[in-house]
């Protein structure tokens, strides 16, 4: 194995097991229906529709749920996606996206 100054190498295997994790957290609000909810989860984190509706149920009701749990930078992929989502199209008051906000594991 190559020698590399100290602080420049990349990570192995053993070093990954390691990374901090991060929580992709949906915040509720009053603008989205669970049929956005759904179709954006199953879009987006490629969940089945089962699932998805609980997650649209567990936002409603706690008024928040944990979409997945990953590496940082695929957490903020995943939070970017759902932003990027746009409005619901359902809801003539619904400007925008839902929230979604990162948080260790």
């Amino acid at each position: 194995m190559p020698q590399e100054a100290p602080g420049t190498g990349v990570l192995d295997q053993a070093d990954t097991a390691f990374a901090r994790l991060y929580h992709v957290v949906l915040l509720d609000d009053d603008d989205h229906t669970y049929d956005y909810v759904v179709r954006m989860v199953t879009t987006v984190f490629g969940h089945d529709t089962t699932t998805a509706y609980a997650h649209a149920r567990e936002v409603d009701e706690t008024g928040r749920t944990i979409l997945i749990t990953t590496t940082l930078e695929r957490a903020e992929l995943k939070q970017q996606q759902v932003h990027d989502f746009g409005a619901d199209p359902l809801l003539e008051r619904s400007t925008g996206p839902m929230r979604a906000v990162l948080e260790p594991a």
